[in-house]
């Protein structure tokens, strides 16, 4: 369990949060708004908001709801409508002045009156459109469905990071994610931390990548199958680049692996076979959960309060010779089981072949389950997960948006695949970079003929996901907020009374967010870093990798980098000259790029550095344990990187202020910055124009 005691804070948010739920179910259908009209359907002075979001049923329009008519918006009579005013008027109708603000007896610029709505370019959404454009409606923000010349405040994508060319504003992409989260990339970064940290990350199965580790892996099985006979394993192939189940198989051993064929066009990763998993109706079952990464330095992690449980429609039995092939016994994928006959759709959150988590939860803790603890292990595998991810996922990103350039800053929302075992204990499957966000199903109404059909449990949990994770990203936040405290006083007086239009469009201007639910995206991190931070040694060798990188936007290191950073960190010495270094740089380079498919750039990728960061830590700390031997060698580096800092800093200030002493009528502008230190010499002293400086990645 997290150390420091969040199960409690958990546990009661998540209990908070359920009877919340079940006290709004009865009223989502009661009020409904209206996308189509014009204003806002009325309600009776005092009558309370709904606490959960209001669904919207998809149809083909894009406005309205199939099921109620919509309703015309309540109009005025014609001697007391007010028109509207023209343009370049203010609301007043007098006329504007460029930079002026129109200004009646309540004193406020127009500024307060009326903030603009924060816009989304939703072009490039593809299969979460729907869920994307109810959500925006709840928000009353401006969706630009068609793309817009003008900048957006935020950018949508369905795919990737490169959907788009963006050099502004938010996207909700990082770039280099959907290749981190492929099953190999995944398993290699997770590996890394097993090998630091073995007790931690056992919440990954133990993974072979194929074909590069086929004769490891047969000769593993074979060893630990000579020391205990009556072990009989299953093991699960996974194609590397595959998704929604395909490709998918068992075996019981090495020698069934599908050599022939495709496996060496498209690699995969054997895994060890979970055979007793958690049945609830005698079904296996797997938790997609919601996981939002706001930000990547600083490192801000969310986790949704409910999700989605996938099950199979076969009941389960352990592997044998005989039931292998069944995929509806054994695989989870919704876009496999969606096709057995025994699939069941269903309204209710808490029946069918797919419910929400918070139902699964709600039936365990009725059965005297520990949900605390579920609660506890699923948010430290979330945690640990990304930290697994981070390190290279920094060098992508500054390969694409390098220090000083124009580009967005990014988010997105991650799909975390979690099995629970008999005894509980959660294990991580897979990450996804593009959870399917769709709202509807496919159903066949006769043979061949299917009409999609809206699915009320995916919209109720992903409509929350993306509305919410809109309002944590929203730009214009900081504004509305002192809006509001500006606005906090009621504007009163003869020309605008308290009950006035116009005081009533300030108030809800300043708090647009009182129609809406509590936000369902719960912060885990920074919130429990320090229970964690300390993980973290992957991540802090990325930064003395990314700072030996040289040029801006790429991504591998080259020999002269690689030869700067030992010199510069003091790691030679008469044991490991310059020529060991360069021998170690080649022989793990070529190696990691014989096993990469990514031959676009020559050169020492980070998990090549990370080996070889391994290494120099055994051989200058041979006595500790090998995390206290990479925490003891990045101290190290840290150490001498911070003193050369600190050396061209006063170097710089010195040479400054003996310009200053030569030419005192020159200014910064005039002087012109000396010519940048030759790559892989040392360095003199400058003005600190070319320092590439050291920070250490810190969290509040």
């Amino acid at each position: 369990m997290l150390r420091g005691s969040p199960e409690r804070e958990l546990a009661a948010w998540w209990e908070a949060e359920a009877v919340a739920a079940t006290k709004a179910q009865a009223a989502k259908e009661q009020v409904r708004v209206d996308p189509g009209a014009a204003g806002e359907p009325e309600r009776k002075a005092g009558e309370e908001q709904p606490k959960e979001p209001v669904p919207a049923t998809p149809c083909a329009a894009e406005e309205g709801d199939a099921r109620i008519p919509p309703r015309p918006p309540p109009t005025l009579p014609v001697s007391l409508a007010k028109p509207e005013p023209a343009s370049g008027l203010c609301p007043h109708g007098k006329s504007r002045i460029k930079g002026r603000s129109c200004k009646r007896s309540s004193g406020q610029p127009d500024e307060y009156c009326s903030l603009r709505p924060v816009t989304v370019d939703s072009s490039k959404a593809r299969t979460s459109l729907d869920a994307l454009k109810i959500s925006i409606r709840q928000l009353r923000w401006k969706e630009f469905p068609f793309g817009r010349r003008l900048p957006c405040d935020i950018y949508w994508h369905g795919v990737s990071f490169h959907d788009n060319d963006i050099f502004s504003g938010q996207v909700n992409k990082f770039p280099g994610m959907t290749e981190m989260v492929r099953k190999i990339t995944l398993s290699r970064a997770v590996r890394i931390m097993q090998n630091l940290f073995p007790e931690e990350y056992n919440f990954y199965p133990r993974s072979w990548i194929l074909p590069d580790e086929f004769q490891l892996f047969v000769a593993q099985v074979r060893m630990v199958k000579d020391g205990d006979p009556s072990w009989k394993p299953t093991f699960i192939v996974k194609p590397d680049s595959g998704c929604q189940g395909d490709g998918i198989y068992l075996i019981k051993d090495p020698s069934d692996i599908r050599l022939s064929g495709t496996l060496q066009s498209r690699p995969a990763v054997v895994q060890e076979y979970i055979c007793k998993p958690l049945l609830i109706d005698k079904l296996k079952f797997d938790i997609r959960l919601y996981v939002l990464l706001k930000s990547l330095e600083p490192l801000e992690i969310y986790i949704a309060k409910d999700g989605l449980s996938r099950f199979c429609t076969e009941p389960y039995q352990e592997p044998s010779p005989k039931n292998l092939h069944h995929i509806f016994m054994h695989l989870t994928n919704y876009s496999l089981n969606i096709h057995s006959g025994n699939f069941i759709h269903s309204d209710s959150t808490s029946t069918g072949s797919k419910r929400t988590f918070s139902s699964i939860l709600y039936r365990l803790s009725s059965k005297g389950v520990d949900i605390k603890k579920v609660w506890s292990d699923i948010i430290s595998l979330v945690i640990k997960t990304v930290i697994a991810l981070t390190p290279e996922l920094k060098v992508f990103y500054q390969s694409d948006i390098p220090a000083g350039r124009p580009g967005p800053t990014c988010f997105q929302i991650l799909g975390f695949d979690i099995l629970l075992m008999k005894n509980l204990k959660p294990i991580l499957l897979e990450v996804n970079a593009n959870p399917s966000m769709r709202i509807e199903h496919e159903q066949e109404l006769s043979p061949g003929v299917f009409e999609n059909v809206p699915s009320l449990v995916d919209e109720e949990v992903k409509v929350a996901v993306i509305r919410d994770t809109l309002r944590l990203m929203d730009p214009l936040k900081k504004k509305r907020e002192s809006q509001s405290q500006l606005l906090g006083k009621p504007l009163a007086s003869k020309e605008n009374p308290p009950h006035s239009d116009l005081a009533s469009a300030s108030r809800g201007n300043a708090n647009p967010d009182a129609h809406l639910p509590s936000i369902c995206l719960k912060q885990v991190f920074p919130k429990y870093a320090k229970q964690f931070n300390y993980l973290r040694l992957v991540d802090r060798m990325a930064n003395l990798f990314i700072r030996f990188l040289g040029i801006k936007g790429t991504m591998k290191l080259g020999p002269t980098g690689f030869r700067t950073f030992i010199r510069n960190c003091k790691l030679s010495s008469s044991s490991l000259s310059m020529a060991a270094v360069d021998i170690l740089y080649i022989d793990i380079t070529r190696r990691w790029n014989s096993m990469t498919m990514d031959q676009r750039d020559s050169g020492m990728c980070l998990q090549a550095f990370v080996e070889a960061f391994f290494y120099l830590a055994q051989r200058k700390f041979k006595m500790l344990p090998l995390h206290e031997q990479v925490a003891s060698l990045i101290d190290l580096c840290e150490y001498h990187l911070s003193l050369q800092d600190e050396k061209r800093l006063v170097c710089g200030r010195s040479g400054i202020s003996s310009g200053s002493r030569l030419q005192p009528s020159a200014t910064p502008q005039e002087a012109a910055p000396p010519a940048p230190p030759a790559e892989g010499r040392p360095q003199p002293c400058t003005d600190g124009a070319h320092k590439v400086s050291h920070s250490r990645h810190t969290l509040s």
